[in-house]
């Protein structure tokens, strides 16, 4: 009896050491939505880049309007130094994330491991 009870509590910690999600769906979870805004609606599905928003300017000597883009970088490209740096630093529009390092990991590996034409 006492081996019995034992055996099921030990199967019972074994299954609960399981993960709930993959790695891999962890991470697109995380691209979609990390803290509010997910990368993607920027940098595109697979990290490719992307144009957020185009506008107009005005010079103010001839008012003549100028057309701009703001565009978000490429960065299924830039190494992991790269990427990791990128979250330590102050951005003019990219919002900061406060991710953990696991978490910046992870997004590391989802858009390294993107096929060209798959989401």
């Amino acid at each position: 009896m006492k081996r019995s009870l034992f055996l099921l509590i030990f199967a019972l910690f074994i299954q609960a050491d399981e993960s709930f999600i993959s790695d891999r769906e962890y991470a697109k979870m995380l691209y979609k939505n990390p803290r509010g805004i997910g990368c993607d609606k920027c940098h595109g599905e697979r990290g490719e880049g992307k144009i957020i928003a185009k506008y107009f300017i005005k010079k103010r000597d001839s008012k003549k309007k100028i057309a701009k883009e703001l565009k978000a970088p490429k960065i299924n490209n830039i190494s992991k130094i790269e990427f990791f740096k990128s979250f330590k630093k102050r951005h003019k529009v990219m919002p900061t994330y406060f991710l953990t390092a696991k978490e910046i990991e992870s997004l590391y590996y989802y858009i390294k491991n993107q096929k060209k034409g798959k989401k």
